[in-house]
């Protein structure tokens, strides 16, 4: 039976925005069933604080339970390839990182590619890193360190928690950009490397604020800056490495990625759920009591952040060496 013209062309425009209008209702109707946000790091630091803040505040906001996961192990690259692999249906999502910028040149072989596997949705907040030293080194200011560090050429100790970290890069840029010679001691975490620094047996180190706050605090060791471009609201004394170093910029940073082919009406729906979020006078005073600053605007410019990171840590990577344990 042939149909009229006009009968035809307009099933067959009701076929093509089916899909459409399909798309719409599920991005409305999200979430109807708990979320899971994946991270690829242990209970207990920034990167855990963060996530359960953001997971408790989009529950409120959106009605179903957001269920932090984590997943460590093999540099966050388990909890990255879990959200790689599953559904694009906005119920798997990723604590995004710094170690995800990283990894993509530490590691020679990767089962995914972050940039092109994971779809960017909103960046959360900032912390930027100290740069300490025990004190046991004269120096206190960093014009005096890079000059000590000069004249006795590979007899300093740099801890990090690890090949690649942000706590080790963050001093690898600043050997790359001064030119001093410095020997990088890894450890298997912060907590140790910190240790040590107190002991002595590691002189200087590039750590997560949070975490030496009050050993600053008590004098056990020396702060000398923060890493980030403005002074933190926890050391509102202390200069940033820039000042001394002018383009010096190296933070721990945290965004949220899902699966590529996430359906584009479900990023928007949560990009605008964490914008709003992050807007609440609340969430502002929480996040910078703990010495971090917010990260905010579309998917496509958070996308735009992780790439240009990708490729700053790229050249940093590849200047110390590292490789992954």
């Amino acid at each position: 039976m042939m149909l009229p013209r006009r009968r035809f062309l307009s099933l067959a425009a009701g076929a093509i925005a089916a899909p459409a209008v399909s798309r719409i209702a599920n991005a409305q109707s999200y979430p109807a069933r708990p979320v899971r946000l994946i991270i690829g790091y242990t209970p207990g630091g920034s990167a855990d604080l963060t996530a359960r803040l953001m997971a408790q505040w989009l529950s409120e906001r959106l009605g179903q339970q957001f269920l932090v996961e984590s997943r460590p192990g093999a540099g966050t690259n388990l909890a990255t390839e879990a959200v790689v692999n599953a559904p694009p249906d906005g119920y798997t999502l990723l604590l995004v990182a710094p170690a995800n910028a990283i990894n993509a040149t530490l590691y020679e072989k990767l089962n995914h590619n972050f940039l092109r596997d994971i779809a960017p949705v909103a960046g959360i907040n900032r912390f930027p890193n100290v740069m300490e030293v025990n004190p046991s080194v004269p120096a206190k200011t960093v014009p005096e360190f890079i000059a000590y560090a000069k004249a006795n050429p590979g007899k300093l100790n740099m801890a990090s928690s690890g090949p690649g970290s942000t706590i080790h890069v963050s001093g690898e840029l600043f050997k790359m950009m001064t030119g001093i010679n410095m020997v990088h001691v890894p450890h298997r975490g912060g907590a140790p490397a910190l240790t040590d620094m107190i002991g002595g047996q590691v002189q200087v180190m590039f750590d997560n604020i949070p975490t030496s706050i009050e050993h600053i605090r008590a004098g056990r060791l020396r702060v000398l800056a923060v890493t980030g471009t403005a002074r933190s609201s926890l050391l509102p004394e202390t200069p940033t490495v820039a000042d001394f170093l002018p383009g010096y910029e190296a933070s721990a940073w945290y965004g949220i990625g899902a699966p590529k082919n996430t359906p584009a009406e479900i990023v928007n729906k949560l990009n605008a759920t964490i914008t709003a979020i992050l807007a609440d006078p609340v969430v502002k005073e929480r996040f910078d009591g703990m010495g971090a600053t917010l990260i905010t605007g579309s998917a496509a410019e958070f996308g735009k952040y992780v790439a240009e990171e990708t490729e700053k840590w790229a050249k940093v990577v590849k200047f110390s060496g590292a490789k992954p344990d």
